[in-house]
């Protein structure tokens, strides 16, 4: 729902808009991928019957995103949020996850990467992701992990992916500190790849050569921040497979995050290929 403001305990505040829609960090930048042009297959953990997996795995197949890596789990409900966006754009989020999700690995691993160029992957379900992210390992391919979930600082996911970008949320909460840059390199003590972490409106840091680095954020009128994250995470994968050049890439989502932005209703914000392109040549820095 789209309010002015969020309400108070014990209050009531009017909606002006109201939207059922698929979404979740994966779901999320896939759609992203897929509208920026490239193919995409999603896999994940979902309910058996219940009509959210029904409607997620609709709303993806009419994205053009192949979804047989999807599994179903008897006896488990796929997650679901509740959700409220302000007049200014934030949200306000509560979310409710069904255990029996978290115990299911894929089918095949394997052949779930064997015609990726790229996966990236979120740690919500490690016993789910840590196999596809294995098998990504053992091809070679770019393994982009969505770091949203605090973690320790050696835990076997983050430690197999070549690329890892935090929420500032996920990145303060596993370091125990509040200043991003130390954060930052407290995480880059622990990792040999890509770490860097976004921070909405203040753009993205990163580490490079043992020195942080920081690209500010677009400017523009934001509507509804919801899956902001995601389609960053999802554009800055799709375009590491196109140039390999990680600042290039950064700035390539941090343009489709912002025009996500200025549109409501999640991921049924996310931009196409020409809108990217058109919006980075307009803000040419």
């Amino acid at each position: 729902m789209r309010v002015d403001r969020f309400p108070e305990p014990g209050t009531k505040v009017p909606a002006s808009e109201f939207l059922i829609t698929s979404g979740g960090q994966s779901g999320n930048a896939a759609v992203a991928i897929a509208r920026l042009g490239g193919h995409v297959s999603f896999a994940g953990p979902l309910g058996a019957e219940d009509e959210f997996a029904s409607r997620i795995v609709k709303t993806l197949l009419q994205e053009n995103i192949d979804c047989t890596g999807a599994v179903r789990v008897p006896g488990a409900i796929s997650s679901v949020s509740l959700i409220l966006v302000d007049a200014a754009g934030e949200k306000m989020i509560a979310t409710r996850r069904d255990q029996g999700l978290g115990e299911v690995a894929p089918h095949n691993a394997e052949r779930t990467v064997s015609a990726m160029d790229a996966v990236l992957l979120d740690n919500r379900y490690p016993n789910f992701v840590i196999p596809i992210c294995n098998a990504a390992k053992a091809r070679g391919i770019p393994r982009i992990l969505d770091f949203d979930k605090a973690a320790p600082l050696d835990d076997p996911l983050l430690m197999a992916c070549s690329h890892v970008i935090s929420s500032s949320e996920a990145l303060r909460g596993s370091t125990g500190l509040d200043d991003l840059p130390a954060a930052l390199k407290k995480l880059g003590q622990h990792f040999n790849g890509l770490v860097a972490v976004t921070d909405g409106e203040h753009g993205v840091y990163w580490i490079d050569n043992g020195e942080i680095r920081h690209m500010p954020a677009f400017k523009v009128k934001a509507i509804d921040t919801l899956g902001a994250g995601d389609v960053f995470h999802g554009a800055f994968t799709f375009r590491l497979v196109e140039s390999g050049d990680v600042v290039d890439s950064m700035r390539f989502a941090s343009a489709a995050a912002a025009i996500k932005c200025t549109r409501f209703g999640g991921l049924m914000g996310a931009a196409s290929r020409d809108e990217v392109d058109d919006f980075l040549k307009l803000h040419a820095r």
